[in-house]
């Protein structure tokens, strides 16, 4: 199960109020850099049939059923120090990142 704290509901809710076509946030992993995933956030402007729809708080996160097994036991938090703020991902499953913290493998 993919959760979302409520602070990363409130975030994914401010974004998507801006956007009028986005129907929630997709989000993904890709593969890349050295240690073999990334993840990747943008907006959802369509639902596929084979998508995962994660709801909570009144927004809907998409996962497509490929990136499911990566992102399953995952936290989306988002998180504010000082200046800076961004999405982090809690995720149980990694084993390994490479040093620049772009990429990470898992136990799946």
């Amino acid at each position: 199960m993919f959760t979302l704290t409520d602070s990363a509901v409130a975030r994914v809710q401010d974004m998507v109020a801006k956007r009028d076509d986005a129907l929630g946030l997709r989000i993904g992993v890709t593969k890349s850099g050295c240690s073999g995933y990334r993840y990747a956030l943008d907006f959802a402007d369509s639902i596929d049939d084979t998508d995962i729809v994660i709801e909570k708080g009144g927004i809907k996160v998409v996962i497509d059923e490929a990136s499911m097994p990566v992102l399953d036991g995952v936290e989306l938090d988002f998180v504010k120090k000082g200046l800076n703020q961004s999405f982090q991902f809690n995720n149980p499953n990694v084993v390994s990142s490479c040093g620049c913290g772009e990429s990470f493998s898992t136990t799946k």
